[in-house]
């Protein structure tokens, strides 16, 4: 995957990547080779059946599972340079799961400020950065709160608070709102994109969700049953910003039915 010059600067550039499971001494092929580029500030989405290896495709980009062929740079660096995890390029990276993982002994201001924690800044600093986040993701007068008086929408937006908190250059979500009820999870669809578009921080969302992919998207990358590929990049030329009437328009049926055939195509005997 060659650039094309300086104004091309793939922040994600992912060549050949491919990985198989050692399942007792049988090998189980969970991706197969995939070539993958995305530019800054891209909102892209895997979206694919249970078990296609989304998620693992994410992990890897992510740092927290190994590639077993090929490469992924992060804003230019080797992820895996020599076998081992490139400090700077972790560095850029952010991450949300599907649980928030907060630590339910701390306040929702220490959980998100705990990586500053971890890095040795000062309080003063750490309190102004979660105070900060908590109000760009809409739980401002919850910080010293428990996670445990959450909603299970107001501890995800914690977890993401936490997750650009180090100031990434890329947020990567893992099905960050599939255990949510549909109301909470269309409004935070509406905040996740408000977020987005303050920040016009790179992101790679997983979603098995197709019109949850179409909203929120410039690009929905459609993965096929495992062993997984990339059967179809789909750009999402709707309009920003995006609310709830999007949802009526013709053009945005029009993409869900698309996508939804191609998945049906890919996992239909």
């Amino acid at each position: 995957m060659n650039r094309t010059g300086p104004e091309v600067d793939w922040q994600i550039e992912i060549a050949g990547v491919a990985k198989t499971y050692d399942d007792d001494g049988a090998k189980v092929p969970a991706l197969q080779p995939i070539d993958l580029a995305i530019r800054p500030r891209e909102l892209v989405v895997l979206l694919g059946p249970s078990g296609c290896g989304k998620t693992t495709l994410l992990r890897m980009i992510g740092g927290l599972v190994r590639p077993s062929a090929g490469t992924v740079r992060i804003a230019g660096r080797d992820l895996w340079p020599g076998g081992r995890r490139d400090k700077t390029a972790l560095a850029a990276l952010g991450m949300v799961f599907q649980d928030a993982n907060l630590f339910p002994w701390l306040s929702v201001a220490d959980n998100v400020a705990l990586p500053l924690r971890l890095r040795g800044v000062a309080k003063a600093a750490r309190r102004a950065r979660a105070a900060e986040l908590c109000r760009r993701v809409g739980i401002a007068g919850f910080e010293r709160r428990r996670p445990r008086a959450l909603s299970g929408g107001m501890r995800q937006r914690a977890a993401i608070a936490r997750a650009l908190v180090l100031h990434p250059r890329i947020l990567l979500l893992d099905e960050p709102f599939g255990a949510l009820d549909a109301v909470t999870r269309r409004q935070l669809n509406i905040e996740l994109q408000r977020i987005w578009s303050a920040q016009r921080i790179t992101t790679v969302l997983v979603t098995h969700a197709i019109d949850e992919a179409v909203f929120l998207a410039d690009r929905v990358l459609v993965m096929s049953p495992r062993p997984g590929r990339i059967v179809r990049d789909t750009g999402i030329p709707l309009d920003r910003p995006r609310d709830r009437r999007v949802l009526s328009e013709p053009a945005f049926h029009a993409l869900t039915d698309e996508l939804a055939q191609t998945l049906d195509d890919v996992t239909l005997p």
